[in-house]
């Protein structure tokens, strides 16, 4: 073999080997979000941890519900309370971890400061990514 077709061989494997990476490697799935803004058609689906999700669930309506909808329909008790569902139109739900873990305290006397623990922000963060990907108009 000349090195000619050596090289010739080697820009093949490379081509062939980049194709089937290409091939194999799915992009990820995206669920729209109906009745949310275009922007929380863009997240991608994670996997989701139904438990998470459902401790997620029972925190926010044990302390959001009195102000928030909560759900994937309806609208907030409070009209100046934006919709949980809705937070993924605003900037992406995970980005809340950190303001879950330092307290959130929203600079008007009706929201009340919310801290909470790790295992409470991980199922809050879940309930709201699912919530984001479940919501209706």
């Amino acid at each position: 073999m000349s090195t000619l077709d050596l090289e010739d061989v080697l820009r093949l494997i490379l081509i062939a080997g980049l194709s089937m990476l290409m091939g194999c490697t799915a992009s990820p799935t995206y669920r729209a979000a109906p009745g949310t803004a275009e922007a929380a058609r863009y997240y991608p689906v994670e996997a989701v941890d139904v438990t998470a999700v459902a401790r997620g669930k029972a925190l926010v309506e044990s302390r959001c519900a009195a102000c928030h909808a909560v759900g994937p329909t309806g609208e907030s008790p409070r009209p100046m309370a934006p919709p949980l569902r809705h937070l993924g139109t605003r900037y992406p739900v995970t980005d809340l971890q950190e303001a879950f873990a330092e307290g959130i305290s929203n600079g008007h006397p009706e929201m009340p400061q919310i801290t909470l623990e790790g295992d409470e922000i991980a199922a809050l963060i879940a309930y709201l990514q699912d919530v984001q990907n479940h919501s209706r108009p």
